[in-house]
């Protein structure tokens, strides 16, 4: 390969084996695992690089974590049992070391593009989204024929790789790791691909957005949420969603979701093992119920999902827990408009927000905090608008709140709007008005007196808190912050990552 000859000829043709301290790039693990790339960090600390295999020459992907021993006894408990099961939807796991300063597991190198990214682009159809969750589905099977249980199913974990599979990585075997668990995660899954919302992102720290939720906080179903899903289709992942209900085993569940592609489940697995076949679903995302199959076994692969999800060439797929990675900030126009991506009748899309429309609403400030507005729309969540510091809460007592104004260009039926904050525990409505009242003390009070407030106000928001739109079209909006966050190094005060708008 030619990125480990590079290597090796700039260490004058030895490798150089490093075994303390920070891992680099050119460093060699256990004598065999030649570090590539740093790929990112997860939320746990856990580090993944890109490597190669120096013995058998094949990419491999490597997990670090500082320290090993105890602390890392999960990790490591994980990948050796998911190193025993050989399924064409889970990723192999190669190897598994702990050094005592550190710990590190050496798993398959996927190129593809995980599930996460691809709604990104837009949702996709029912037959699509069932043919992706059935592949996650029986490889969860298989994990519980063995006893163990994943406990980490979420759209960062689950790849569509070049190759044409479905595969699912990053097993963890922690206390919260049950077969319940998986199963109601699959359901999640399912809700994820037809919608591009995980309802689960209030949890913590997401890429994907939060579940669309109505003004009691209960969540929407799929056919809520967009059009063209299947009733059916939108029952059992209400159902699976529900913890009143009981839930089905993976197993029986893989024979459930193999009967919406109108297919046995033995012909969702090709000859060659683990390619499905989203063909035979292409006509599911017009109909509610899914066609039956052409007598065929299934082998072309998921290459018409990738074209169809990314129009483009895709990158290695960057699979870690879900790392809060930023986006490539999108050019802007003059005003606002919607994505011109092709987006099936009735789904919600993003809009693109000009920085000069958007601005910081301030009644009883110095006008010391208005900059900065901009960078609530950059779709860069490490940029941020932030207030100053006040020692406490309610703005130091100083004022009844402080937002974000954003003009949309024009009236639209907005269906949502995410605020992903960089510390979690704000109070904040959403309001919307009818005019641009200007920008100035006197005109920032009219604008908070005469906007109204859409659905309840949120009380200790999440880092990712999604607000309902109003019912009828608007033009203005006003994200409106009544109770500052405590920051861990003291003080109080809010900083805005970014919002994003979703119209219809």
């Amino acid at each position: 390969m030619a990125e480990l000859d590079e290597g090796l000829e700039a260490s004058g043709g030895i490798p150089q084996v490093l075994t303390f301290g920070t891992p680099s790039v050119g460093e060699i693990l256990a004598e065999r695992y030649q570090l590539e790339e740093h790929i990112g960090n997860d939320s746990l600390g856990r580090q993944l690089y890109r490597g190669i295999d120096v013995i058998l020459r094949r990419p491999v992907a490597v997990v670090l974590r500082y320290p090993g021993g105890e602390s890392a006894k999960e990790m490591l408990a994980a990948a050796v049992a998911a190193s025993r099961i050989v399924h064409p939807h889970l990723v192999g796991v190669y190897d598994a070391i702990d050094e005592g300063h550190r710990a590190y597991v050496v798993r398959e190198w996927v190129d593809g593009i995980a599930l996460r990214d691809i709604v990104a682009s837009g949702p996709l159809d029912a037959g699509r989204s069932v043919a992706i969750a059935w592949a996650v589905t029986d490889a969860v099977a298989a994990l519980h024929g063995t006893g163990m249980a994943h406990g980490n199913v979420h759209p960062g974990t689950v790849l569509v790789a070049n190759d044409g599979r479905v595969v699912l990585t990053d097993a963890r075997a922690d206390d919260g790791a049950t077969p319940e668990a998986d199963v109601r995660a699959i359901g999640a899954i399912v809700y994820c691909a037809l919608t591009g919302y995980w309802p689960h992102a209030e949890a913590g720290s997401y890429s994907v957005p939060d579940g669309v939720r109505d003004s009691s906080g209960a969540l929407q179903t799929p056919r809520q949420v967009r059009a063209g899903v299947p009733a059916n289709l939108d029952s059992l992942v209400a159902d699976l969603l529900n913890a009143d209900l009981p839930l089905p085993s993976a197993e029986s569940l893989a024979g459930e979701l193999a009967s919406f592609g109108g297919v046995d489940e033995e012909e969702m697995v090709s000859e060659e093992g683990g390619r499905v076949d989203f063909d035979a679903f292409d006509s599911a995302a017009a109909s509610t119920a899914p066609p039956k199959p052409a007598g065929r076994k299934l082998a072309v692969g998921v290459v018409g999902l990738l074209v169809l999800a990314l129009a483009g060439t895709l990158a290695a797929a960057r699979v870690l827990g879900d790392p809060a990675t930023p986006e490539t900030p999108v050019p802007t126009t003059s005003g606002a408009s919607a994505s011109q991506q092709a987006q099936p009748p009735g789904q919600p899309t993003e809009l693109t927000i000009d920085p000069t429309h958007v601005r910081i609403v301030d009644p009883a400030g110095s006008r010391s905090e208005v900059k900065d507005a901009g960078k609530t729309v950059d779709k860069d969540p490490n940029t941020v608008w932030k207030t100053e510091r006040y020692t406490r809460a309610d703005f130091g007592g100083t004022k009844p709140g402080m937002g974000v104004w954003i003009d949309l260009g024009e009236a639209k039926k907005v269906v949502s709007v995410q605020v992903m904050l960089q510390t979690p525990g704000a109070d904040g409505e959403l309001r919307t008005g009818t005019a641009d009242l200007g920008s100035g003390k006197a005109e920032d009070a009219a604008t908070v007196a005469q906007y109204t407030v859409v659905g309840e106000p949120r009380q200790g928001m999440g880092t990712t808190t999604l607000f309902n739109g109003p019912e009828q079209k608007t033009r203005y909006l006003l994200v409106w912050i009544t109770k500052l966050p405590k920051e861990n190094s003291g003080g109080y005060r809010v900083a805005i990552g970014d919002i994003t708008v979703r119209v219809q």
